[in-house]
């Protein structure tokens, strides 16, 4: 197995202030929009921004949510193994929102697919924008593109993109790694 730093905790700290600031020049006070972290790895991401939206820029009450979406993936019956789901978290109705699905990696596009039939069950956004902190270009299976992106990666599919984050691994990093 082969490991290749993409990112370092510098690199990711800079890359998560140019996403806040792209975010504020669309969404100004978020009075409107929502961050929805898809379950499981795009939460940490999601509270990463929301922090840094609330404590660096200053901007009142950001909403956010995480949203499970285990039992809406076109594959979640191709396993053997027992499935583990995850818990939605909401506080809030999408309905006439702004929402903002975050997640870390944008691989195939069937994760984001699987989050857009499941946020219908909280109602029905004004608009949908996706925030991907690794956008693997080459490896989509549907139609979808970030609409802000931390960084484009390209690998090709017997190499894996990891996100280590500090609250859950213990450092901020991205890996690539070849078997």
């Amino acid at each position: 197995m082969n490991q290749k730093v993409l990112l370092n905790t510098k690199e990711i700290a800079i890359i998560l202030h140019r996403l806040a600031c792209q975010l504020i020049e669309n969404h100004l006070d978020f009075s409107n929009t929502v961050l929805i972290g898809i379950q499981p790895r795009g939460t940490f991401l999601a509270q990463r921004l929301k922090e840094l939206l609330e404590n660096e820029y200053h901007v009142k009450q950001v909403a956010l949510g995480y949203l499970d979406i285990t039992f809406f993936r076109d594959d979640f019956r191709r396993t053997d193994k027992p499935l583990e789901a995850n818990q939605t978290k909401m506080d809030f109705l999408v309905e006439g929102k702004e929402v903002i699905f975050i997640d870390d990696v944008l691989y195939t596009g069937r994760s984001i697919r699987a989050a857009l039939t499941a946020i219908q069950s909280f109602g029905r956004p004004s608009a949908i924008e996706l925030l991907v902190l690794i956008d693997r270009r080459f490896s989509r299976d549907l139609p979808i593109q970030p609409d802000y992106r931390g960084r484009q990666v390209d690998a090709i599919n017997n190499q894996k993109v990891i996100v280590s984050w500090q609250e859950h691994e213990t450092e901020d990093a991205v890996y690539l790694v070849t078997n």
